[in-house]
């Protein structure tokens, strides 16, 4: 059964953030963030209809706004023209927002919670398949780079290999070459010896 949403505040960096979520734990997620707003009191419940009413019509999505500002929460939003008054402004526009929830007490709507409680779990499922989807496509990624990593070592140990055989062959001939050169030398001195014998001889 789908769980009551309920809608969630915060601001990080330049922007205000609201999301109708089921709970503290699924809006944290939702905004990214790696610690608990909550307990830093950094993020609230909201009690502003306008900004409850903008969550409700896409719930599980991050809605913004410029931080600081008075209007109103979308998919995407300006970065903020002044971000030195921010502070101040949006102290100053907050105040009568309270008020404005406590005056006003919107009839539950059981078949509208219901709509946006599914809304939101379809959102989230979007969200989780296209993590996956991400995952699965740098997973991809990491399985070419490692066949290409594979497929360049197995060349390079085959050049390598092939430089080897070249060499010790190169090595066997020039061993051949050296023992027919001492071999020559060898025969040489003979032959010189035989024939400067010869030559002497006819010198008489």
């Amino acid at each position: 059964m789908a769980r009551k949403l309920k809608t969630y505040q915060t601001s990080l960096g330049f922007f205000d953030l609201a999301i109708a979520a089921p709970s503290m734990k699924a809006a944290l997620e939702a905004w990214g963030a790696d610690s608990n707003l909550f307990h830093q009191g950094a993020a609230k419940e909201s009690d502003d209809p306008d900004v409850i009413a903008a969550a409700m019509k896409k719930p599980g999505v991050v809605l913004r706004r410029p931080v600081g500002s008075d209007g109103s929460f979308g998919e995407h939003a300006e970065l903020p023209t002044n971000l030195a008054d921010s502070g101040r402004a949006a102290k100053a526009v907050r105040k009568p927002k309270r008020h404005k929830a406590k005056a006003s007490s919107r009839p539950v709507d059981k078949a509208a919670e219901r709509k946006a409680a599914l809304a939101f779990e379809k959102e989230q499922k979007r969200r989780e398949r296209e993590r996956a989807s991400e995952e699965a496509a740098r997973q991809k990624e990491r399985e070419r780079r490692q066949q290409a990593v594979d497929k360049a070592q197995a060349a390079l140990e085959k050049a390598e290999q092939e430089h080897a055989k070249r060499a010790a062959i190169i090595q066997t001939e020039l061993e051949a070459l050296e023992k027919r050169s001492r071999a020559e030398e060898a025969r040489w001195d003979k032959e010189k010896e035989r024939l400067e014998a010869t030559l002497r001889r006819a010198r008489g």
